[in-house]
């Protein structure tokens, strides 16, 4: 089983004011759903495991953001895809849960409901405490995106800290699946 747990928030959509709070205000970045059905395509199994303090904070319900949710998810399927599930950890910070990313609980929920091994599970997010969290968890396959919260880092380079010492640097999430789909080509190749 191999399992992509996506971050969502800069990774998968543009980054709000401070909250995204209805459907409208939610806006895919370009290519970033199409990446996620290729990848579900080639079949991965796509979690996205998010950070939603609004809900805490009461900015946000959990109506709004299901409705949120289920816009993505008929999204992806529109273009063919799926995404298996979707994990939020509702606290705000000032809570100190065991869920809210960096801390590792939402990667190991996800680890357990599928019952997993951490090294079937790549976490790929432009978010550094989505990474962190990954570590925590015991999840080794790293892969960041220049996008969002890390559109100004250099994919080429050198990650400087705190990004996890091993984790891949790629443009987009599109070049994230080119990456996952060359390793697997030449897995196969290796083979045979």
């Amino acid at each position: 089983m191999k399992i992509a747990i996506i971050d969502r928030d800069g990774t998968l959509n543009a980054l709000g004011n401070e909250y995204i709070a209805t459907p409208d205000e939610w806006v895919p970045i370009p290519g970033a759903l199409e990446a996620v059905a290729r990848l579900s395509r080639a079949g991965w199994h796509v979690v996205i495991a998010t950070n939603q303090p609004g809900l805490g904070r009461g900015v946000i319900d959990v109506h709004a953001l299901n409705a949120i949710h289920a816009r993505l998810l008929k999204q992806v399927q529109g273009l063919g895809g799926r995404i298996d599930a979707v994990f939020f950890c509702p606290h705000s910070d000032a809570e100190h849960c065991s869920c809210r990313k960096p801390a590792p609980g939402l990667m190991e929920q996800i680890r357990d409901r599928y019952g997993a091994e951490s090294a079937d599970i790549v976490a790929v997010g432009s978010s550094v405490l989505h990474l962190q969290a990954a570590t925590a968890a015991g999840i080794s396959q790293l892969h960041m995106v220049c996008t969002g919260a890390a559109a100004d880092v250099d994919a080429a380079k050198e990650l400087p800290a705190p990004w996890p010492q091993n984790t891949h640097a790629h443009a987009d999430l599109n070049a994230f699946v080119d990456f996952i789909a060359a390793t697997a080509q030449a897995a196969k190749t290796q083979a045979h």
